[in-house]
């Protein structure tokens, strides 16, 4: 799995393009990250991979938050745009 400095250009534009017609399926309120959060994001990058994650609450810190989420479900942070992040996590298990 690649972490964020560790995935090319190319890779996160893919990425980030397969992301456009995804919904956010993880929300974070204003409890900020909790451990229901994160235990609801790494089961979506199981179920899917590519999730995308929206702040409801303190947006100012969308980026810091994001890494943290990123670091705790041992995934990439693809982008961020806005209120949203792109999160990523190949699942070995998941046939392509």
């Amino acid at each position: 799995m690649p972490r964020q400095s560790e995935m090319t250009s190319k890779t996160r534009a893919e990425l980030r393009s397969q992301a456009q017609s995804l919904n956010p399926v993880v929300m974070v309120g204003h409890e900020g990250i909790t451990d229901g959060v994160v235990a609801a994001l790494d089961s979506a990058l199981t179920d899917h991979e590519l999730v995308k994650v929206r702040f409801q609450d303190f947006k100012e810190k969308t980026r810091d938050l994001s890494n943290n989420l990123a670091k705790k479900t041992a995934s990439a942070l693809v982008s961020t745009t806005g209120f949203t992040a792109v999160f990523y996590r190949k699942n070995p298990e998941k046939k392509h």
